[in-house]
Formats: structure tokens, C-alpha cells, sequence
């Protein structure tokens, strides 16, 4: 049986949608199979996303910006808009979608203590969400 997958979008695909990717697939391991993109993605994860992953025990080897016509072709059970932008932007995906929006604060080119915030809220508030979205 496969997991239903979670598309976590967002503009840049570098700071909240790939902390929001690693936490769904760490706290709901086993329920959810996440992934995360961008409509614009950045050239690379943001260092502080990076940093509040390693903080938190998280592994962050293989994070990169996606693309979103990358997932385009994914079996996506839910997307999951993280900022004003992505929503206003979301692509129209093959078949019908669930979807949506939390945004979150954008710790980009913010200190480290931001990035942990937004980390801790990510974690709050997306996952509670994503278990309610899916009936976890």
C-alpha cells in the first residue's frame, strides 16, 4: 500500500516548504510520504533552514529547490501552499487536488532565531493540519 503524498508549495522551495517537507516526513513517518517545491525555486536551501533541521535532530542530506512541474506527475493526495504567493500561483494539476493554505512566516535572510520559530510553528501547525486533512 503506498502513502498518501503531501506536496508542500511555496515561492522559493528554500526555507519553510523544505522544513516543512522533512518535518511531515519525520512526525508523521510511516502515515505520509511528504515532498516540496516551488514556483520560483531558489538556487539552494536557505543555510538557516538547514541549521533549525540539524538543530532538531532532522536529517537534511539530499534537500534541494524543486520545481513544481517536477512533482507535476506525482500521486499527490494533498498540496499544502505555505505562502501568499504559491496560492495565488498554484499550478492546475493533472486530475483534482486537495489543498490547503497555511502560510507561514519567511525567515529568509533573517537570523537563526527566526528560522527556529518558523521551524517550531511549522511543526505546531502544518502537521496538526495535515493529520486533520488526511483523517490521520
Amino acid at each position: 500500500m503506498s502513502l498518501p503524498t503531501v506536496l508542500v508549495l511555496c515561492t522559493g522551495n528554500s526555507c519553510r516548504s523544505q522544513m516543512a517537507e522533512v518535518l511531515l516526513n519525520h512526525e508523521l513517518a510511516g502515515k505520509v510520504r511528504a515532498l516540496s517545491a516551488g514556483t520560483k525555486p531558489q538556487p539552494k536551501v536557505a543555510d538557516g533552514a538547514i541549521e533549525a533541521l540539524k538543530l532538531a535532530g532532522l536529517p537534511t542530506d539530499g534537500l534541494y529547490p524543486k520545481d513544481v512541474d517536477a512533482v507535476m506527475n506525482e500521486d499527490i493526495a494533498l498540496v499544502v501552499t505555505v505562502c501568499d504567493n504559491a496560492k495565488e500561483s498554484c499550478p492546475i494539476f493533472p486530475k483534482p487536488v486537495r489543498s490547503i493554505h497555511l502560510p507561514f512566516h519567511d525567515p529568509h535572510g533573517e537570523p537563526l532565531e527566526s528560522f527556529l520559530k518558523v521551524r517550531d510553528d511549522i511543526r505546531t501547525r502544518l502537521v496538526a493540519a495535515v493529520r486533520e486533512a488526511l483523517s490521520l
